[in-house]
């Protein structure tokens, strides 16, 4: 009987240490590796459709079954609170690359940002004023008030559990990843080197930039300058040859009633053209500032080339002239003002497009001027641009003045 015992207990026993050792699921190494990349796909997406741009930006609703879904895997996969998130990332954009700026690479330093990026996060949720002056509108019934927030971290511990039950031993190493993968990109890498590595589109006020064109690792949020010039926004992407995949599920739970998109990116229209700017053009460039400043920086690449055929100052010169010279010049780095103003000197076509370029700027840049006044600046700004003898400018000029709202 004893011997029956021990038989039956020594099984139970080898049974319980395979369920631990392999969990209920029993899948091998890539089925686990595939999990992983779900599990943690569905976290940044939830990032950056619900807390991004749903709570922070508002730039598009969200059905209660859609948000409540949201609300409820960040609780088990990050510990988000809500409130905490949409207000650190509004004073960002408010105090951007400014000292109150709360992650900034450009006020703590690249490496600070990259390593320590969720340390600053958590120092500036407890920061009250923070909380108080930004967090606004964010969820507040009683689900929120009684576990998502008095118990943000019991979701991780509750995700762990999960994990091992679902994979054994490995689950750890799942739950590990899920921890680490927004410190990671979002409090690292989009607060750090998209604010200090990459292309941009558009000349934001701030350093932001794009990381890559296509942005699916990070939901989309890759596309960062894109974000701050249109913050917005419920779709990053702007160009043709731009992907946001966070975009993609907004269409697709648009589609399924779950979202109503309040607004994409503005885009310039154009008519005939008319025989001088008034103020209908002068609504539509303003609106359209970015694109349009966009576009003059493509005419100046075109009349760069186009000069620079015929080296006239060193290589070295002429490399930082291309990086540089369609850009403001409070972003233009001390290093390389000289090399600017050596590049101007020898090739007056080029600075006579900085110089345009700069006075087409200060018009929206005018806010004291009247309308009348800034339409008069426009049409002035245009006639000199046509009589400049340089074919681009020209060219931009014309195509100005048949834009409209």
């Amino acid at each position: 009987m004893f011997s029956t015992d021990s038989g039956f207990f020594s099984t139970l026993w080898a049974a319980v240490i395979q369920q631990l050792a392999h969990g209920l699921t029993e899948a091998s190494w890539w089925q686990i590796v595939v999990v992983t990349l779900v599990f943690t796909h569905i976290t940044i997406a939830s990032v950056t459709i619900f807390l991004h741009r749903h709570q922070a930006h508002r730039a598009l609703d969200l059905h209660p079954i859609a948000s409540h879904f949201f609300r409820f895997w960040l609780w088990l996969t990050t510990g988000q609170v809500t409130k905490e998130w949409a207000a650190i990332h509004r004073k960002h954009h408010a105090k951007c690359e400014q000292a109150e700026d709360p992650h900034s690479p450009h006020v703590y330093g690249i490496k600070k940002v990259l390593f320590e990026g969720a340390e600053l996060y958590r120092a500036e949720s407890k920061n009250k004023e923070t909380m108080a002056r930004y967090g606004h509108g964010t969820p507040d019934d009683w689900i929120e008030r009684n576990l998502y927030t008095k118990y943000s971290w019991q979701g991780v511990g509750l995700m762990m559990i999960i994990d091992i039950a679902l994979f054994g031993a490995a689950g750890l190493a799942v739950w590990a990843v899920q921890m680490a993968w927004i410190p990671i990109t979002a409090a690292g890498i989009i607060n750090g080197a998209a604010h200090y590595w990459g292309y941009r589109n558009f000349e934001a006020t701030d350093a932001s930039t794009n990381i890559s064109p296509w942005g699916i690792l990070i939901g989309g949020e890759e596309l960062h300058n894109n974000h701050h010039t249109y913050p917005t926004s419920a779709k990053l992407s702007v160009k043709p040859y731009e992907f946001d995949i966070g975009w993609m599920y907004i269409r697709i739970m648009q589609m399924m009633g779950l979202a109503t998109v309040k607004k994409t990116p503005p885009k310039m229209a154009y008519g005939d053209v008319k025989p001088v700017a008034d103020e209908k053009t002068l609504e539509a460039i303003i609106a359209n500032r970015y694109e349009v400043m966009a576009g003059y920086a493509r005419k100046m690449r075109d009349v760069f080339q186009h000069e620079a055929a015929t080296p006239k100052v060193d290589a070295s010169v002429l490399k930082t002239a291309s990086r540089w010279l369609h850009r403001d010049a409070d972003k233009v780095p001390a290093a390389a003002v000289s090399q600017l103003s050596q590049a101007r000197a020898a090739y007056p076509v080029l600075d006579k497009m900085v110089v345009m370029r700069e006075e087409l700027r200060q018009i929206w840049l005018n806010t004291s001027h009247s309308r009348e006044q800034l339409a008069a600046d426009l049409q002035a700004w245009c006639r000199r641009a046509e009589e400049s003898g340089i074919a681009a400018l020209r060219e931009f000029s014309i195509q100005l003045r048949s834009a409209r709202a």
